[in-house]
């Protein structure tokens, strides 16, 4: 499979790059830190310098192998650190890929995740041979579902989580894109 790992991408309004030691203030207070963001997509949250720190350390080694793929989400005009977007999963023997983002409180309703997503999926469909990228979300996690709903993917009715668990989703809407 060709991979081409967590490259820097720039849109209007955002840097897509990988996490770096100086992103821990930013990670913890923004996003890493709070119960509210981590929850809706299934993390846990990160209260201390310590967790963050040793979440920010799992990122950085991550970048020792192209199939890694996870971006920090940098405002560029305050240069913060607001949020990620990343690869939860990759399967390479189909060349699938279950995309996640998270965008802090204070910077959620101004179309970032979006502008971060486009951009992820433009630089992959370019750069790499994946067939298809694949997101859910709760049902009851209604930004992230306007997220999904405005950017380039569809709907579908199951995504490879959900297929290799043998389930059907029960309450999480799939969505997908694949290459023509």
């Amino acid at each position: 499979m060709k991979h081409c790992g967590t490259q820097t991408i720039s849109t209007p309004r955002l840097t897509l790059r990988r996490f770096a030691q100086n992103d821990l203030e930013d990670m913890l207070t923004n996003w890493a830190g709070d119960e509210a963001v981590q929850s809706e997509y299934g993390e846990p949250s990160y209260p201390t310098a310590e967790e963050a720190q040793a979440l920010l350390d799992k990122y950085m080694s991550g970048y020792a192998s192209d199939s890694f793929y996870r971006w920090a989400v940098i405002e560029k005009e305050s240069g913060q650190n607001i949020g990620q977007i990343a690869f939860c999963r990759v399967y390479e023997d189909i060349r699938t890929a279950e995309i996640e983002y998270c965008i802090g409180r204070a910077f959620q309703g101004h179309g970032y995740a979006g502008e971060a997503l486009s951009a992820v999926i433009a630089e992959i469909m370019k750069s790499t041979d994946f067939k298809r990228l694949e997101a859910y979300h709760r049902a009851e996690n209604t930004k992230s579902g306007r997220v999904l709903e405005k950017s380039e993917m569809h709907i579908t009715d199951n995504v490879e989580r959900f297929r290799q668990q043998g389930e059907l989703p029960t309450g999480e809407v799939c969505y997908c894109i694949e290459r023509d």
